[in-house]
């Protein structure tokens, strides 16, 4: 039933449909192995990607692809993940990040953040709804993006 979802996800993040077939299957054996210890805190697809994503950058570390956990961040970006996809942030931590966005982002950084990652709306689209162009858009959303960094950081 999760399949295409975990293979589609992982083939955007490798860029490789070999590595994207032997890390789903991956996954799908880690899933069952460890079915017991899922919560229910997530959407199973959540859960699945999660581990999905966490097979990747193990494949990557052993194929010495990946030096450190800060490059982590990198590939996603890269790849054209996205750290704060909410489908696949544990649930803490969307809670965590939905309390900075609400307390410390001013517009229209909460805005547009929003609309990016909630409505998953296009740069373009955000720019055209503020009058404004893509490219501002763009900015804006990583300038909130590292305000949104900075603060999960200083409560670390």
């Amino acid at each position: 039933m999760y399949f295409k979802d975990v293979y589609y996800y992982i083939l955007s993040l490798s860029k490789d449909k070999y590595i994207a077939e032997d890390i789903t299957s991956e996954t799908f054996l880690k899933a069952i192995k460890a079915i017991d210890k899922f919560r229910g805190d997530a959407k199973l697809r959540i859960w699945l990607c999660q581990i999905a994503k966490n097979e990747y950058f193990s494949y990557l570390r052993k194929n010495k692809k990946l030096d450190n956990a800060k490059d982590l961040d990198d590939i996603i970006e890269k790849k054209g993940g996205n750290f704060f996809e909410k489908e696949i942030v544990l649930k803490e931590e969307f809670i965590e990040i939905n309390n900075i966005i609400n307390s410390s982002l001013k517009e229209p950084y909460e805005q547009v953040f929003r609309l990016r990652i909630d409505s998953e709306l296009s740069f373009k689209e955000i720019g055209n709804i503020f009058g404004k162009t893509d490219n501002w858009a763009c900015v804006t959303f990583h300038r909130a993006r590292k305000k949104i960094l900075k603060e999960l950081e200083d409560k670390s």
